[in-house]
């Protein structure tokens, strides 16, 4: 049977269904062209790399902080200055908007169609696609993921998972149960814990009771790791998202506790490749999108550097299996954060100790002036002025009322972030996802059919055609 051009077959298939594509109205010269002759190799193993809410200028300048702080460039440019990749642009719009959300934008690699932001391989028709970790782990494949916040949110979920709600995070704890894949790990214990949940269920139970290895902590993720079972591998490690990596490396407890994305990555390969089938693992990149959101310069460039470390366990791994297929990308950007200024700004972030969460959540009511502008002194190294303090002291003395996803305590980031871009020089565009098309590269095994230009539906069939894996 011929092989068949699944980039123009699924353009030409979603153009017709999908109203806000930007695709649907492209000639057919500029469609992507068709395989040329058979693939004569597949990939045994897929990584696919998600930093999430990673726009342009975040991977621009996590590079020139590399730069300038370690005088290298980051693994990913590394990959690009190197001219081992296939490199494109991916156009990242769901069902009904031009900007996506992360649960379509992961349903959309997930599930091979495009869906309405806020569910999980749910399509407009209502249909149900099956997720594609399912897909692979049906064909025999070890699969897994590893994120930096909730296991459950909305991009792992969205490999693995329908849901008619990426809210749903307790139902998916659960499904992930029953659907026994083989690495999970991240944060989001309160979806496994009975004093959490609202059902009371003991989740982390029943997983330890179905075989399941269970990890809380750093210590425990070694110790499985060390034992080498062949048992699936359940690792939660925070209540919510993980810390924050600046955060982290300045806190020698949650060094201790938390692992690095870059360790959990490290683990779960150890852990899959022991299927002589090959696995297929997401990893993502979750804080990165958190740090957008909040226009945390802190949080955003050390999380991308994090990222960056996961990466370069991936592609080291990759290079020396010689078998395996790394993808990596973003699911849409985020914030849209630049550098406008004076490059001795800019280099003050190199100095950071924590994040602005990290600053914004110690400060109370009772603080003084002089006491907020000696924290941000002692977290970034930089003094902002009195009337700039007391403006951020004004948002504590009334209740809060500051928008923004992931900002339980209503902390004034935006108002935070404009003023320290007197002080780094970066700058925002807003705290909320953008419709940018995004980078993607592919390294290793079958890396030459990424094409220069697709959609985020496109990754789908891309993966089960480099494994061999029916649709």
């Amino acid at each position: 049977m011929k092989r068949r051009d699944f980039f123009r077959k699924t353009a030409i298939a979603a153009a017709g269904a999908t109203v806000l594509s930007p695709l649907s109205s492209m000639a057919g010269s500029d469609r992507p062209a068709a395989f040329e002759s058979p693939l004569r190799s597949k990939a045994k193993n897929i990584i696919f790399m998600v930093s999430d809410g990673m726009s342009v200028g975040t991977l621009s300048m996590a590079n020139m902080l590399s730069e300038r702080r370690d005088g290298t460039l980051c693994e990913w440019m590394s990959l690009y200055h190197r001219g081992v990749v296939s490199r494109g642009l991916m156009d990242t719009a769901s069902a009904n908007s031009l900007v996506t959300d992360s649960s379509a934008a992961s349903s959309s690699w997930g599930g091979g169609v495009r869906v309405n932001n806020g569910v999980l391989n749910v399509a407009p028709d209502g249909s149900r696609p099956v997720p594609i970790l399912q897909k692979f782990k049906a064909a025999g494949k070890a699969v897994g993921c590893v994120t930096t916040v909730p296991i459950t949110h909305a991009t792992p979920a969205g490999f693995c998972v329908n849901s008619d709600s990426r809210s749903d995070q307790p139902g998916i704890a659960l499904q992930y149960h029953d659907l026994r894949f083989d690495v999970m790990m991240g944060g989001g214990a309160e979806f496994f814990s009975t004093d959490k949940r609202k059902d009371k269920q003991d989740v982390f139970g029943k997983f330890a009771g179905s075989g399941f290895q269970v990890a809380k902590t750093r210590a425990e993720m070694q110790a499985i790791d060390a034992a080498g079972e062949d048992a699936p591998i359940l690792g939660v490690f925070s209540q919510n998202g993980l810390p924050y990596a600046l955060d982290r490396e300045n806190d020698d407890a949650l060094k201790t506790t938390t692992p690095s994305l870059a360790e959990m990555v490290g683990t779960a390969i150890r852990h899959l490749q022991k299927n002589r089938n090959g696995f297929v693992l997401q990893v993502e990149g979750g804080k990165v999108d958190w740090a957008a959101h909040a226009n945390d310069v802190g949080g955003l460039l050390y999380d991308q550097l994090a990222f960056d470390e996961a990466l370069a366990t991936a592609v080291a791994f990759a290079e020396a299996d010689g078998n395996t297929l790394v993808i990596v990308t973003t699911d849409h950007g985020n914030a849209n954060p630049g550098l406008f200024g004076a490059t001795e700004d800019f280099e003050k972030i190199i100095g950071f100790k924590h994040t602005n969460d990290w600053v914004l959540q110690g400060i109370d009511r009772d603080f003084t002036a002089n006491q907020v502008r000696e924290r941000i002194e002692h977290a970034q190294g930089y003094a902002i002025n009195a009337n700039e303090a007391i403006q951020l002291l004004s948002h504590y003395v009334t209740d809060r009322d500051e928008d923004g996803l992931y900002n339980p305590y209503k902390l004034p980031f935006a108002d935070f972030a404009d003023i320290q871009r007197k002080y780094t020089s970066v700058g925002w565009a807003s705290t909320g996802h953008s419709g940018d098309h995004v980078e993607i590269a592919a390294y290793g095994a079958c890396r030459e059919l990424l094409k220069p230009f697709v959609r985020n539906t496109d990754l789908h069939y891309l993966m089960l055609e480099v494994a061999g894996v029916q649709r």
